[in-house]
């Protein structure tokens, strides 16, 4: 959606029927027209509730002039061949002028599974000069093997467009660009993906796990010298260490939409049990935090029941129910300005 007298936001999201491939996510890229000088760049993030309906929030901004943007609600249906998405109604605007609107129809994707990309053809509402527009966004997607084995070279493969890697959330310590990184890893990381295609103040930060699975067998090399221990024979840092405020767990994440653990949650999980084992007399408070995507009271109920599932996985683990307490904020305290994946999570903290 382009602003044109007035510059509009469009909407891609969705998340495919059981056989299809899911399109939920983040997709960030550009909208452009070949008729008009300029272009728009785009977030586009999706989501598939229980009933199967797509829904999402476009963000869109004008190129070169970042003050004026807009926030739309999107909602649609999977097609064929990617998916067809309606502007709902506007969210938020800044920059407006009287002179000024931005365009709102539907726009209708192609997805290409390889690339990880979406093409939209949109059809504006004849207000003022909206025709149409076209769209190009892609996402961060791991293309390679999620599990690697420990101490070895390994080729970390994603799509997206001009991918800068990060060993933080907060961006601070650049590893690896483009869409492969070649390294060699001991434990279970996450990386902090981003794309600098058409980047905006929403763009999304993309965390990704890598699970180490196990030691390769060891394979004789002429003059090999003798390896050196690997990071994981040192104890690991712990989670619980003196803190004055509550502890982020950013391998603790969940299924889209749902209080349901993803395996990268596991090791984490397993190390937060085994140090409530070691310290008895200790109790915990469990918090979960959601983004600001879909309705404020689906999000609160959605925290409160991943900061349960947390619980209950630590239960399982043989800690006293009666230690562990929750509580859900759904998207009230977010650490980053929104729309952000980072802003998902569980955090921790050590109670009296």
């Amino acid at each position: 959606m382009k602003l044109s007298f007035w510059c509009g936001i469009l909407a891609l999201v969705l998340a495919g029927p059981a056989r299809a491939q899911s399109l939920a996510g983040e997709w960030q890229g550009v909208e452009t027209d070949p008729r008009e000088e300029g272009n728009w760049p785009a977030v586009l993030r999706l989501q598939q509730n229980k009933d199967a309906k797509i829904f999402g929030v476009l963000y869109q901004e004008v190129g070169n002039q970042p003050t004026m943007t807009v926030t739309f609600e999107m909602q649609g249906a999977r097609t064929e061949d990617g998916v067809s998405l309606t502007h709902t109604r506007k969210l938020s605007e800044t920059g407006q002028t009287p002179w000024t609107y931005w365009c709102d129809g539907s726009i209708t994707f192609t997805y290409d599974p390889n690339q990880e990309k979406l093409v939209g053809n949109a059809t504006y509402r004849p207000v003022g000069d909206c025709d149409v527009g076209t769209f190009t966004l892609y996402r961060i997607k791991l293309k390679s093997s999620p599990t690697v084995p420990a101490n070895t070279e390994s080729t970390l493969r994603v799509s997206g467009q001009d991918v800068r890697w990060y060993a933080d959330p907060d961006l601070k310590q650049r590893v690896a660009t483009g869409n492969t990184y070649r390294t060699k890893l001991s434990k279970t990381t996450t990386f902090y993906l981003t794309q600098g295609y058409f980047a905006t103040s929403q763009s999304p930060v993309v965390p990704i796990t890598i699970t180490v699975g196990g030691t390769e067998a060891s394979k004789p090399v002429a003059a090999a010298p003798t390896p050196a221990p690997a990071d994981t024979a040192r104890p690991a840092a712990p989670i619980l260490a003196p803190s004055v405020k509550p502890i982020v767990l950013p391998t603790v994440l969940f299924k889209l939409g749902t209080p349901e653990l993803l395996p990268t949650a596991i090791p984490a999980l397993d190390q937060l049990a085994a140090e409530l084992k070691a310290r008895p007399t200790l109790k915990l408070r469990v918090s979960g935090h959601t983004d600001k995507i879909g309705e404020p009271q689906k999000n609160q109920i959605l925290s409160v029941q991943r900061a349960e599932a947390v619980k209950s996985y630590l239960v399982k683990s043989g800690i006293a129910a009666e230690r562990i307490s929750t509580a859900g904020y759904g998207d009230s305290r977010p650490i980053y300005r929104s729309p952000d994946a980072r802003n998902r999570r569980v955090e921790v903290e050590a109670v009296k």
